[in-house]
């Protein structure tokens, strides 16, 4: 009878030796090309990279030549309107005409002053249909300048700000598929875990089974007492039980890995398994904290936003300081005008057209509001840069902690590898001596668990180490496996 029970042993342990990682199991990196390529989370980083490009073409076509046809055509009106006479009195009066307009205008901005220089055309037709008559009146060529005067110029500082928006926009979109990534290996390992415990209770189910069988042909021998029988039928069923969760554990988490990375099933269709390998080594990195503090100074979208935000700060309060003084705006303009009954009238010896006006608006008495906001915004650039100044401290030091922490993991998936190899052969000569009744049941079962706990630490450790690994990257932007910054060779648009 014990030969047969260690034949069905050892027939079990041939047969249901898990298998950690099958020949068509989804590798790390194939995930994470799927996330690239098809998660909603990688679409979006895409479309907000093409708004920011075109936000940035929408700003620069600002400083080029604007050509613009307005007016207004038809202008028909037929009313009463009043008329005051000489002695005083009003009469009211039928009116029935329209006055259309057109303007063709060619302007440029003048970034430097934040003024507007144009060049314009223009016609405009009177029809009053009471009198029957038609006037034209035109201007066949005018040149006109509008000069802010003492004011704010939000073109000088867009100049400077606006373009470190793009930049800053362009980091994002690396940062934003780094963060793809990063998201997409913490779902595989959580799936991978899943299914290690998966492994681990369907195998100790089995084991306990098949254990359990055992313990009660060793019964009737005298063998085992009746409270080891106990322990391990208790044993069979906390197996089953763990299995049963971890099923559903599994199934859970490979729903959220299929739903971040975009694989799509029927409607009411059952999804196929979704296996995953367990990478067979981690990439042999030396990073140096100060190498790697570098890189993420020059790539990271966090360090130009270091600069906009304290050239914003610098420009309210310039701009509460100018918008709170003297205020002017000079107009001026030259051309040539002229009217007529006909339209080539306005053509035939215009007349000289000229005016220039100065408006200016002088605070004299603000009861203190120029100066509280002037302050304000002196005190809104101390706070930016206060901020900025700590941002940074956090910066780096967010930078030199995570290098210490990658090494430190590359140590520690070394270190629960050889536990778990050491565990699974801890548990098989425990195994071994429990058939030949020289162990008990209690230390087998504490052979199990440290067997399992093995096993699934050092699955937690190569979790830990590739989101450390995706965690530098993205803190980063620079690949230290190939030694080259990571979007090098990614077009502006897409």
């Amino acid at each position: 009878m014990n030969r047969i029970c260690y034949l069905l042993i050892g027939l079990y342990q041939v047969t249901t030796a898990p298998v950690w990682a099958q020949p068509k199991a989804i590798t790390l990196a194939e995930v994470l090309q799927l996330a690239q390529e098809q998660s909603v989370a990688a679409k979006r980083a895409s479309t907000q990279k093409r708004t920011n490009y075109w936000q940035f073409r929408a700003f620069q076509a600002q400083f080029k030549p604007q050509l613009s046809l307005d007016g207004t055509l038809p202008n028909f009106t037929h009313s009463y309107v009043q008329v005051v006479q000489p002695d005083g009195n009003i009469r009211f009066e039928p009116v029935s005409y329209n006055n259309s307009i057109l303007n063709l205008s060619l302007s440029q901005t003048i970034a430097p002053t934040g003024g507007t220089i144009f060049v314009q055309k223009q016609l405009q037709r009177f029809d009053n249909f009471i009198q029957a008559n038609t006037l034209y009146n035109g201007i066949p060529f005018g040149i006109g300048l509008s000069q802010p005067l003492f004011q704010f110029n939000p073109m000088r500082w867009d100049r400077r700000i606006q373009p470190l928006l793009y930049a800053e926009g362009k980091q994002q979109f690396i940062e934003n598929r780094e963060q793809v990534s990063l998201t997409a290996t913490t779902l595989y390992f959580d799936l991978l875990v899943a299914q290690v415990n998966l492994q681990i209770a369907e195998t100790n189910r089995v084991n306990n089974d098949t254990l359990y069988q055992i313990a009660l042909h060793k019964v009737d021998l005298g063998k085992i007492s009746q409270n080891d029988l106990l322990q391990l039928q208790l044993s069979v069923l906390n197996a089953r039980k763990d299995l049963a969760s971890a099923r559903q554990t599994a199934a859970v988490v490979s729903l959220r890995l299929r739903t971040f990375i975009g694989i799509r099933e029927e409607v009411g269709g059952q999804p196929p398994p979704l296996e995953l390998a367990i990478p067979a080594q981690i990439p042999a990195l030396l990073v140096d904290g100060k190498r790697a503090f570098e890189e993420a100074v020059a790539n990271r979208s966090g360090a130009i936003g270091f600069r906009r935000r304290l050239l914003e700060a610098e420009r309210d309060l310039q701009k509460a300081r100018k918008n709170n003084g003297l205020n002017a705006t000079l107009v001026a303009g030259y051309g040539l005008s002229n009217q007529g009954p006909n339209l080539l009238d306005v053509y035939v010896r215009p007349q000289n057209r000229e005016y220039v006006s100065l408006q200016f608006t002088l605070p004299i008495m603000t009861w203190g509001r120029t100066q509280s906001l002037v302050e304000t915004a002196k005190a809104n650039r101390e706070l930016a840069q206060q901020t900025v100044e700590q941002d940074k401290l956090t910066f780096e030091q967010e930078i030199f902690t995570q290098v210490t922490l990658l090494q430190m993991l590359k140590e520690q998936v070394t270190l629960t590898a050889q536990a778990d190899q050491i565990g699974q052969q801890r548990y098989q000569i425990a195994q071994d001596r429990f058939k030949l009744s020289d162990l008990s049941v209690t230390d087998l079962g504490i052979a199990t668990q440290e067997k399992d706990r093995a096993r699934r630490d050092a699955i937690l450790a190569l979790r830990d180490y590739w989101q450390a690994f995706y965690t530098l990257r993205l803190l980063t932007l620079y690949d230290f496996e190939t030694n080259r910054k990571i979007g090098e060779g990614v077009k502006n648009n897409e």
